[in-house]
């Protein structure tokens, strides 16, 4: 058994795998004044209720994009299973090369995704990850890792909305029934779900035909993250993987773990 642990900005994943296989998932709100103590209650509790054996567990496997959390789950990590995580980072193997300009500042969760789908596809990909923040990332057919765009996530972009138009009042998101809104709520989802959702097609063409300027050809789009439901009926040439992280976890384990 194997722990992978992703710990982002709003929520840390939590995946239990036996060898390959994702047997579960769950997650948990990131708290940065939760102490390790709490932490650790939360999450023994969880793999106790999923019925997951600690005592069976080899290995664990880390990746964090919030520096204040990452020794905390590594100490939490090492006392559940008696030793430290796999954590990843731009040193290790992950299957891809890694062209930008400074590797050690790309994204964890990033770097894995990409990795995962490459691994998968083995052609050039765009991968897009819609969490906290939105990354649409770039990678060629021979496995090399470009680089690519931040914007910010629908959470954020509905909350910033809300909190400075004093009119506006926070709504669902969810898909509308009409394009056109009949009422403030309505036209509101709209906005911000078909904005959203149109940033990113808007995106995605235009990394697509620089990908094609470049020589490589109709790149694979593929999207993760646990806002990408939302839009996926606005984007239906994409592919959607659920678990993408958690499997380029897996994978960065597997490939590291002699090191």
């Amino acid at each position: 058994m194997i722990l992978a642990v992703d710990i982002g900005n709003s929520d840390v994943v939590i995946g239990m795998f036996n060898d390959e296989n994702l047997l579960q998932s769950r997650r948990i709100r990131t708290r940065l004044h939760q102490s390790i103590d709490e932490y650790e209650m939360l999450v023994r509790g969880m793999l106790f209720a999923c019925n997951f054996s600690l005592k069976e567990t080899k290995g664990a496997v880390l990746s964090s994009v919030v520096p204040e959390l990452t020794d905390v789950f590594s100490r939490l990590i090492e006392n559940m299973i008696g030793q430290l995580p796999v954590k990843v980072s731009s040193d290790l193997n992950l299957g891809i090369k890694i062209n930008t300009e400074d590797p050690s500042k790309i994204g964890h969760d990033r770097l894995i995704n990409a990795a995962a789908a490459y691994k998968q596809y083995k052609t050039s990909l765009v991968v897009i990850d819609c969490g906290t923040a939105t990354t649409l990332d770039v990678v060629t057919t021979d496995g090399v890792f470009q680089g690519g765009i931040i914007c910010p996530g629908l959470s954020i972009s509905s909350e910033e909305l809300f909190s400075k138009a004093a009119q506006l009042f926070q709504v669902n998101l969810e898909m509308p029934k009409n394009l056109i809104g009949k009422n403030t709520a309505d036209s509101l989802k709209s906005g911000l779900i078909y904005g959203y959702g149109g940033m990113i097609e808007s995106l995605i063409n235009r990394l697509v035909k620089e990908i094609n300027q470049h020589g490589d050809t109709n790149p694979k789009v593929i999207i993760t993250g646990g806002l990408a439901p939302k839009i996926l009926t606005i984007l239906p040439k994409v592919i959607y993987h659920e678990n993408l992280t958690l499997h380029g976890l897996y994978l960065c384990y597997s490939m590291n773990i002699s090191r």
